[in-house]
C-alpha cells in the first residue's frame, strides 16, 4: 500500500500527540489526580489512537479504490481494507 508523505506526516503527528497524551496521563496517576480527571484524559488519549486509525484506513482505501490491480497484487483487496476499517470501529 502506497501512503503519501502528506499522511505519513499527520500520523506521526497524531501518534506523537497520543503518546504526549498517554505520558501525561502516567504523571497524573503519579500526583493521585483526581479519577474524573484521568478518565477524561484517557478518552482523549483513546480518541487520537482512533483518528490515526482512521486516517490510516481511509489512505488505504483510497489507494484500492484507485489502484485496484496494484493492491489486489499487493494482497490489499478492497474486503480486506474494509475488515481493517470494522476493527477499529
Amino acid at each position: 500500500m502506497d501512503i503519501s508523505e502528506d499522511v505519513l506526516a499527520d500520523l506521526t503527528r497524531r501518534l506523537r500527540k497520543a503518546e504526549g497524551q498517554v505520558r501525561g496521563i502516567q504523571q497524573m496517576l503519579a500526583d493521585g489526580r483526581d479519577c474524573r480527571e484521568v478518565v477524561t484524559q484517557i478518552s482523549a488519549a483513546s480518541k487520537a489512537l482512533d483518528q490515526a486509525g482512521f486516517l490510516l484506513v481511509a489512505a488505504g482505501l483510497t489507494w484500492c479504490v484507485t489502484n485496484p490491480e496494484e493492491s489486489e497484487a499487493g494482497g490489499y483487496t478492497l474486503s480486506d481494507v474494509q475488515r481493517m476499517f470494522m476493527k477499529l470501529a
